[in-house]
């Protein structure tokens, strides 16, 4: 049995699935990476595996165990940070910590942000506020939370998505140094194919909504550590990018949906622009159909 294991999940909002028929096998340690398009159910993926909604139908399991609400055991790093304001750094790690491992002492508990802290290269920074950070500082004091509360698994729902294309580079490079120093297992969402074969194992493309599904895996067979601009010049990371972009593109793509429906037009007669204008047909009203009288008049020659 996988690690994590969803079978045949769907989920809906009172309207046609946003899922369906999802099947996601992930082994102990292994990085997968979900692509998809924006609207297409990546988010609600995620919050099904983290427990936050439940489906509506299938099962999910991790490490044999089902998935039946959220828990310490799955770490999440959300798209908006989710950080408390008026804490620090430090006070916003350790209020995870504190939730997770209430019976630790405070020394120890202190030292396990620290280190989780010295983690993300925000040593410098544990006093401020998220006010005071950039968003990808902000960023990565969600990762070291999600990391200090020493989850099975580690979920990312689309954790850069807002930031520049620098910080985003950047980060992307904190997270594959993490992931290859801690080994957890990790579920990335993301809209960025590059982005999953530059850090996942397997890339799974989901296709589009309403009933998206997951297509086939594609291994990321590229040698690690992997440096970008070595990998744009490898030839699998070429084909790799082209079998997911095709997936979307084709089978996984747009679906065209027919609606039939009964139109009423209006009941307008329209107007006749060759007609003269003259004073009194200026300013006067449309014409109904209903309104117009058909009428026979004699006279005598």
């Amino acid at each position: 049995m996988a690690y994590l294991e969803l079978k045949i999940v769907s989920k809906s909002f009172g309207g046609p699935p946003v899922l369906k028929d999802i099947n996601l096998s992930v082994e102990k340690g292994e990085f997968v990476a979900i692509v998809g398009y924006s609207g297409a159910g990546k988010t609600t993926l995620i919050s099904l595996i983290a427990g936050l909604i439940q489906p509506d139908g299938g099962n999910l399991a991790l490490n044999g165990l089902d998935i039946t609400g959220p828990g310490p055991d799955r770490g999440v790093v959300f798209q908006n940070y989710s950080l408390l304001p008026w804490l620090t750094v430090h006070e916003n790690i350790l209020l995870a910590v504190d939730q997770v491992f209430p019976n630790w002492p405070a020394g120890r508990k202190h030292r396990h942000v620290e280190k989780y802290t010295a983690m993300v290269n925000l040593t410098p920074a544990r006093d401020q506020r998220p006010g005071e950070l950039s968003g990808g500082m902000r960023q990565r004091v969600s990762v070291a939370r999600a990391l200090a509360m020493d989850p099975q698994i580690l979920l990312l729902d689309e954790p850069l998505s807002a930031l520049d294309a620098l910080t985003r580079a950047a980060l992307q490079d904190e997270i594959k140094r993490i992931w290859e120093q801690d080994r957890k297992t990790v579920v990335l969402i993301t809209n960025d194919v590059d982005e999953g074969i530059l850090l996942a194992d397997r890339i799974i493309p989901l296709s589009a909504g309403p009933n998206a599904t997951l297509g086939p895996a594609i291994a990321v067979n590229l040698p690690r550590p992997r440096d970008r601009k070595a990998v744009n010049h490898d030839p699998r990371y070429k084909e790799i990018r082209r079998e997911v972009i095709g997936y979307l593109l084709g089978e996984g793509g747009h679906k065209h949906v027919a609606v039939t429906r009964r139109l009423i037009l209006p009941d307008i007669e329209p107007e006749d622009l060759n007609a003269p204008r003259t004073l009194t047909s200026r300013g006067r009203r449309p014409v109904r159909r209903s309104e117009i009288r058909r009428e026979t008049v004699e006279f005598d020659p």
